[in-house]
């Protein structure tokens, strides 16, 4: 096979230890391999990278194993082209497994060219990154602290959640309060509500009414004060993030324009896929990646397999919530919802609107362009014939007998 780099290094990373393979000529026509352990403390990964400086390497491959690999890629990333490699890429043919044979099939590999790098962003990216996923981390241990309160009134007999959409609103922070000083009747809670929640105090007065023990009490009161210090980390949070968003503003407010999309959505995508669209070849590039489109497995003229891949998750994950909450408006993208729920059912919809968001965002950052809708009745207007007769059908098919006139516009 063809040689590609002549002065090649592969990396077995682990969480204590690096074992490095380097593979040089050997001045008489062949390779020379030397294999080193090294410590991941930052003063031997040092030692690492100056050892690979005195062999003249100028390439270096390893393993994307967990969070390993980052302190490696932060000491040699400013001497060497470091490829950052999928493990599920590299899988070595069958027979004995240990960490330098690991280290040499991945420099033999590198060295002939067979390893297709990931994508990793540049720093500043990548600290935005980490902001915007550590924030979702803290959102999503918010919510499994309010659904603990709610367990907790439901062992009390309250029945809050019934009634109000969010027991962590203005009206029912006050109430959960109250039931935390427990000196307040279900009359007094009730009249704590705000909004259009007045009009449900004689709902709220019988959900009210319950059993509190102490010991429950306690426990609310816990729990209220971790959201309170988590509501407080978020503010700190945005705050960070809105600073770290400043090179990236003018593609963060043209996410914003898209429906479903908030502000906090258009942070995560462009933390996740940065505003050089260069790196993508293609919009269908980016969704694949992302893991919103089909997977291609076809043997002998068959199709086996059309399973996304795994992706980017946190990428995936945003991009399906937004498609659930935009489709309750009255948009092309909802419209589009719409037409898949009812054919392929709500999940394969929300895929596939998120694929569309993902397009659409892909082409807006390198565009330099506002979002425009095409809206709720683009499907309608594309063939209107067949539209008419699918309504027709559907009101015979209900008992009418239907006679359609044209109306005319002046």
């Amino acid at each position: 096979m063809q040689v590609v780099y002549t002065h090649c290094a592969g990396l077995d990373v682990h969480k204590k230890t690096v074992v490095a393979c380097v593979i040089t000529p050997n001045g008489s026509g062949g390779w020379h391999k030397e294999i080193r352990t090294f410590s991941t403390m930052t003063a031997q990964l040092l030692s690492l990278s100056d050892w690979l400086l005195s062999l003249n390497c100028s390439h270096v491959a390893m393993e994307s194993t967990g969070e390993y690999w980052r302190p490696v890629f932060n000491i040699l990333e400013a001497n060497f082209e470091v490829i950052l490699v999928n493990a599920r890429h590299i899988k070595a043919v069958p027979g004995r497994k240990t960490d330098i044979k690991d280290a040499q099939w991945i420099a033999e590999l590198l060295q002939h060219g067979l390893l297709r790098a990931s994508f990793i962003p540049p720093i500043a990216q990548r600290d935005l990154r980490d902001l915007t996923r550590h924030r979702s981390n803290f959102i999503r241990e918010r919510v499994n602290l309010v659904n603990r309160i709610q367990k907790v009134l439901e062992a009390a007999n309250i029945k809050l959640a019934s009634v109000a959409s969010d027991v962590m609103g203005v009206s029912g922070r006050a109430m959960l309060d109250a039931i935390v000083q427990g000196k307040a009747s279900p009359e007094v809670m009730a009249s704590f509500a705000r909004g259009r929640m007045r009009d449900k105090h004689e709902q709220l007065i019988l959900a009210l009414e319950g059993r509190v023990r102490p010991h429950q009490r306690f426990i609310l009161a816990e729990l209220l004060c971790q959201i309170d210090s988590i509501d407080a980390t978020l503010e700190r949070f945005n705050h960070q993030i809105s600073e770290f968003c400043r090179p990236f503003e003018a593609a963060v407010a043209l996410l914003d324009t898209i429906p479903g999309i908030a502000r906090q959505t258009a942070e995560i995508i462009v933390a996740e896929i940065g505003t050089d669209m260069s790196r993508f070849p293609s919009a269908a590039h980016l969704a694949a990646w992302a893991g919103l489109a089909p997977g291609n497995c076809e043997s002998a003229g068959k199709q086996l397999s059309t399973t996304s891949r795994k992706g980017n998750r946190v990428l995936r994950t945003i991009l399906v919530q937004a498609a659930h909450a935009l489709a309750r408006t009255k948009t092309y993208l909802a419209a589009q919802f719409s037409r898949l729920s009812a054919r392929r059912g709500k999940k394969r919809a929300a895929i596939a609107v998120a694929h569309s968001i993902l397009v659409i965002a892909y082409h807006l950052i390198q565009r330099q362009e506002p979002y425009r809708d095409l809206g709720a009745n683009y499907f309608d207007q594309q063939r209107p014939e067949a539209t008419k007769k699918r309504l027709v059908k559907r009101l015979e098919k209900l008992g009418y007998q239907v006679s359609l006139e044209e109306s005319i516009t002046c």
